[in-house]
């Protein structure tokens, strides 16, 4: 079992950055594909960003690409996700999820852990 906790989230103004944190307690971190999915209010969790589990190879939703890059540090169990050029629509609660596979895809539905998510803000 893989315990998922997310930091690193907060108020910022538009065109500002943010670096989210997930740090996973139990044993082979680099054995987990890992992904950052976002849920704003009354809307459904979206893809944000997803890294494979050894390779550490990336994909990006659309609306994301060219601002955020998503990382992973496998000795220190802990995947990042650097938030630049912020706009207002990125305002949502960002959550980390992990599966113990290669690479598990965008659906949100195929994540078997997840963290309990931190808030982004972003002003306008």
């Amino acid at each position: 079992q893989v315990l998922l906790v997310e930091s690193g989230g907060g108020l910022v103004q538009a065109g500002g950055s943010l670096r989210l944190s997930c740090a996973a307690s139990g044993r082979a971190f680099s054995s987990y594909a890992m992904g950052w999915f976002r849920q704003a209010p009354g809307k459904e969790r979206e893809f944000v960003s997803a890294i494979t589990s050894s390779d550490g190879i990336t994909y990006y939703a659309d609306s994301v690409k060219g601002r955020f890059t998503i990382s992973r540090d496998n000795a220190k169990n802990t995947m990042y996700l650097q938030m630049n050029s912020l706009k207002p629509e990125d305002t949502a609660v960002y959550y980390c999820a992990a599966d113990r596979s290669y690479y598990r895809g965008t659906q949100y539905q195929d994540y078997t852990y997840w963290g309990q998510g931190t808030q982004v803000t972003v002003s306008s």
